[in-house]
């Protein structure tokens, strides 16, 4: 073979070579796991559950079965406020999600936080996820009752208002179907036992999917 064949036969193999390394990293991209983080407190964290039986991993699992490739990752703390929340944003993001499911302010209810800073600091939450083109899912929370009707009307319409601002997927109160009923919550009142978890995921689950197609 003379020298110019052998390098032109050369050439040919690098530029293959490349051409099929290029389609190996564009089908391993198509087929990498969409990225979605629960960032919330215990609601979301499994407080009291097993593993198994915690949010995340049931999540995950409904989804996979609904055929999509999704790993969840629970960044949630529990005994979090949104001012925790805030404070650790920056930390939990380096993790890359596509998308964020938003639950806090349980925590700033029980404890009387005026609604005004809990919506401040919500408010500053959405605004940096948005910067980083995260899309947001946003689980709403009601104050219990014994905060009183002006505290609770003030402190309920946060969520509403927060995703018509900023026009984002909504699930109106992530506690849906569960709070107040004894036999889907742990002894405490408050945290959700495995037949709750399982009720929320299942009634959640559509729009959790709904924010995945859109962002895929």
């Amino acid at each position: 073979m003379g020298f110019g064949i052998l390098i032109g036969a050369m050439s040919l193999f690098g530029i293959h070579d490349a051409q099929a390394a290029d389609n190996a990293a564009n089908n391993t991209a198509d087929n990498a796991p969409q990225t979605l983080m629960l960032y919330g407190d215990s609601l979301m964290a499994g407080y009291g559950l097993s593993h198994e039986d915690g949010f995340a991993p049931r999540l995950e699992a409904a989804l996979r079965d609904a055929g999509h490739n999704v790993k969840v990752i629970n960044s949630s703390v529990s005994g979090d406020t949104t001012a925790a929340g805030l404070s650790r944003l920056e930390w939990a993001l380096v993790d890359d999600p596509d998308i964020v499911l938003l639950e806090l302010g349980a925590n700033d209810a029980l404890r009387g936080v005026e609604p005004s800073q809990t919506r401040e600091n919500l408010d500053e939450i959405i605004g940096k996820l948005r910067d980083r083109d995260v899309a947001v899912l946003l689980a709403g929370m009601m104050a219990p009752p014994n905060m009183g009707k002006e505290y609770g009307a003030e402190f309920n319409e946060i969520y509403p208002e927060l995703a018509a601002e900023y026009q984002l997927a909504f699930y109106p109160f992530f506690l849906d179907g569960v709070a107040a009923d004894s036999s889907l919550n742990q002894d405490d009142g408050i945290h959700p036992n495995a037949d709750g978890v399982k009720v929320i995921v299942e009634r959640i689950l559509p729009q959790v999917i709904d924010v995945l197609e859109a962002d895929s």
